[in-house]
């Protein structure tokens, strides 16, 4: 009487792929008013490229809070801009170079209010900024071969980033994730919410409105929601259907979905995350849903089964971190 699983949504959510939003979310209703850049919502690009003699791209600051000291192209969004768009544009106007998109390397984030999407990318035309082209953008780039602490940098916080991105260039951790063009009003989060036991049994939530699905939660826009991180919807909601008081894992990146100008004007984005439920005990079931709302599907099916277990396994996933 449940209807079939959503194997081709899982299918493409696994692959890094997207799925359409529509109207509908599980949890409390979703604001009315669309996610805006610059109103509600800010979202920020920086991108970690290296050349061949693995130097790294950096940027000598031209704002006056910073100026001198150096980072990594970033920069804010801007209202009708792709994110990969925002990424390349921000590189060429702060270093002169043009460059590719090749796999978000973390998610960072504050809540709708300020979301940083990391990349790795790589150069593929243009001319490095020097000096004596210094404008408001920066005063000049360079190639950097040595250890980054050397130079009087804005801020640390780009260290951990330039360490996952020489990991991912060695092994990568996860499959090249790039943003899919699918408009999304809010900003929101598909829950590929998985439970395993010991004996390599598995289980994802559904949502069981309409035809089975992932469920999909809305982050809220009132001012303590914009700045509550993206995990407080996800909690919210398990909290509400799931018994015991669950402990979900950390949230893992599968993919995202944002289309410059999309829904009603808005500027939302579609996180797809993977996250799981320890077991209670060994050879454990998942804990029943409270609301009819939701239930528990079994993955049979050898190939859909391991593609989950080894994402969740390896954590092979864009990290998230707030």
């Amino acid at each position: 009487p449940m209807g079939e699983a959503p194997t081709p949504e899982l299918d493409a959510v696994l692959g890094g792929g997207g799925w359409d939003v529509g109207g509908t979310f599980e949890g409390p209703p979703p604001p009315t008013g669309p996610i805006r850049l610059g109103k509600n919502a800010c979202y920020v690009v920086l991108a970690v490229l290296f050349n061949e003699e693995d130097g790294v791209l950096l940027v000598q600051e031209a704002k006056p809070e910073c100026r001198g000291k150096w980072y990594l192209p970033a920069g804010r969004m801007e209202p009708g801009e792709s994110i990969v768009a925002a990424m390349r544009r921000e590189v060429k106007e702060e270093t002169g170079l043009e460059c590719e998109a090749l796999t978000l390397l973390a998610l960072e984030e504050r809540g709708p209010a300020w979301i940083r999407f990391a990349f790795l990318a790589r150069p593929t035309g243009g001319t490095l900024k020097t000096l004596e082209e210094a404008d408001a953008e920066s005063l000049q780039a360079t190639w950097w071969p040595g250890d980054p602490c050397a130079l009087p940098l804005r801020a640390l916080d780009i260290l951990p980033l330039l360490d996952l991105a020489a990991r991912y260039r060695r092994s990568p951790p996860h499959p090249p994730t790039l943003p899919q063009e699918l408009p999304c009003a809010l900003v929101c989060l598909r829950l590929l919410l998985a439970f395993t036991n010991d004996a390599g049994d598995l289980w994802v939530l559904l949502g069981t409105a309409g035809t089975p699905h992932l469920p999909v939660v809305a982050c809220g826009t009132s001012p303590a929601e914009l700045r509550g991180g993206l995990r407080l919807p996800v909690l919210r909601l398990l909290r509400d259907c799931l018994p015991p008081d669950p402990h979900p894992g950390p949230l893992g990146l599968l993919g995202l979905q944002h289309r410059a100008g999309g829904a009603g004007g808005g500027d939302g984005v579609c996180f797809n995350v993977l996250l799981s439920i320890p077991p209670s005990s060994p050879g454990a079931a998942p804990p029943e849903p409270h609301s009819p709302a939701f239930r528990w599907w079994r993955v049979e099916e050898e190939s859909l089964r391991g593609r989950i277990l080894q994402r969740l396994r390896d954590a092979a996933t864009v990290p998230v971190r707030s």
